[in-house]
């Protein structure tokens, strides 16, 4: 591999993964159990990104948060991952093996050496404002977890909404905690990390539907998107998994999910297919019927793209035996019956014909798409992205970039699936494993590049110089 160190002692036994989902987490993992040090940066407060807001997973209805708790869960535990949570990238220098990223931290307000995640600080703020998790259909407080399982399960003050620190006055979070972990003084930092290699997960965004006015969504009330939806039939959601209506409550008789929105439209929208947004919108529909069986479910889809391992069998089962219907239509406009509040969908069917039909919700199925710091990101890190902002590849290499010691993974390399991303980030740990062979700096401390003594029948490394633990395996 060119660009490789030529030394042993050039390399960093340690390695930096951006971004917290499931991917990255994957990645994260694997390093550390090999022995690696993990330096884990997540932009928010917590680790668990897009995965965590999902009820079930397809196609085989498992529950998203049984599956990704575990994991969170490992994180935490790991000796070998050091995470770093409000943390962003400014810049990366250095060569492969020998990586210099310096860190920019927000501060939290809560000392996680002294916060017992308690949640009484939580519970005595008087300050609600909308929950970003729920998809702006709940409310949280000031201070705050992402959620109940967040990891870490320190809280984490919102700056922009508290009450302290824009009127002067409250600070019941600090009067009444008792581990005395609120800090106000507490400040941003910045600081160096050395590692050998740098894996990238940063996730993606979902595509904004307020763009398609003619979809109606912020402008009828009962127009959702998916991961709205979403967070609808999840019991840990804003209804507690009862499919309501966000206008008046009610529960809707019929559903329509719109495909293609945001996706595979070069004109308004973006060119490239999302990959998922088919089998989502399918999941949701069987879902919300094992809510309420009496419930009447449309797809309105331009073309069914069931590709992976038993997708197909999945959208056969959904429509033979939990009757959904599938409808090939593409959907030109969406208004609001004034009577009843039902929006009122006008396509032409597959004769030509042109109709309008009502249903008590609507769901825009949305598509996926770079995040929009991307890019900045990109430029820190020193790494090209293609014409759409999604990481620059090789389709015969899809995890190296154009850096040599940076890899990537997940949605920011394209649009994909949950187990696509789960498989880039082993084979992305595997590629940051070839660079900086273990069993050559394994005598190296991952963090200041000292010499440690080799001994055989240790189970931990202690570097003499920083002090440094790294527990083997």
């Amino acid at each position: 591999m060119s660009g490789m160190p030529k030394t042993e002692t050039s390399m960093r036994g340690s390695v930096l993964v951006i971004g917290g989902g499931v991917g990255g987490m994957q990645a994260a993992l694997d390093l550390a159990e090999a022995g690696y040090l993990v330096h884990f940066l997540q932009k928010e407060s917590a680790i668990g990104g897009t995965m965590a807001m999902l009820d079930k997973t397809f196609p085989t209805g498992d529950c998203a948060m049984c599956m990704i708790s575990p994991r969170m869960v490992e994180v935490a535990r790991q000796e070998n991952i050091r995470l770093h949570t409000l943390a962003r990238v400014e810049q990366i220098s250095g060569s492969a093996g020998d990586f210099t990223a310096v860190v920019r931290q927000q501060p939290r307000y809560v000392d996680p050496d002294k916060c017992t995640g308690c949640g009484i600080c939580e519970q005595r703020c008087p300050r609600y404002v909308t929950s970003e998790f729920d998809q702006q259909m709940g409310r949280r407080k000031a201070i705050y977890s992402i959620l109940a399982q967040s990891v870490p399960s320190t809280r984490v003050i919102d700056r922009g909404s508290c009450l302290y620190f824009q009127r002067g006055k409250c600070r019941a979070c600090e009067k009444f905690c008792p581990a005395e972990a609120i800090n106000f003084e507490d400040t941003e930092k910045q600081y160096e990390l050395r590692v050998g290699a740098v894996l990238l997960s940063p996730g993606l965004a979902p595509y904004d539907p307020a763009k398609r006015q003619e979809l109606g969504y912020n402008r009828w009330g009962n127009v959702v998107t998916s991961l709205q939806m979403e967070r609808m039939l999840s019991a840990s959601g804003p209804t507690r998994g009862e499919v309501e209506r966000p206008a008046d409550g009610r529960h809707p008789a019929r559903i329509a999910w719109i495909q293609c929105v945001g996706s595979r439209d070069p004109h308004n929208a973006n060119p490239w297919c999302s990959s998922v947004c088919c089998m989502y919108a399918t999941k949701q529909s069987v879902v919300a019927k094992e809510h309420d069986p009496e419930l009447e479910t449309t797809i309105f889809f331009l073309d069914m793209r069931a590709f992976g391992k038993d997708f197909d069998k999945y959208v056969s089962k959904a429509r033979d035996e939990y009757g959904v219907r599938f409808q090939r239509a593409m959907i030109s406009a969406v208004r609001e019956d004034p009577a009843t509040g039902d929006p009122v969908l006008r396509y032409a069917d597959e004769d030509g014909v042109l109709r309008d039909e009502a249903f008590g919700l609507v769901v825009l199925s949305i598509g996926l798409q770079p995040h929009a710091d991307a890019k900045e990101l990109a430029a820190a890190v020193g790494i090209e992205t293609d014409e759409h902002g999604f990481t620059a590849t090789s389709p015969f290499d899809p995890i190296r970039t154009s850096r040599e010691g940076v890899y990537v993974l997940g949605t920011s390399q394209g649009p994909k699936d949950i187990p696509e991303t789960v498989v880039q980030g082993s084979a992305a740990a595997g590629r940051a494993n070839q660079l900086i062979h273990w069993e050559q700096t394994h005598n190296y401390c991952g963090a200041c590049g000292g010499r440690i003594e080799d001994k055989a029948d240790e189970q931990a490394k202690v570097c003499p110089q920083c002090g440094l633990v790294i527990y083997l395996r």
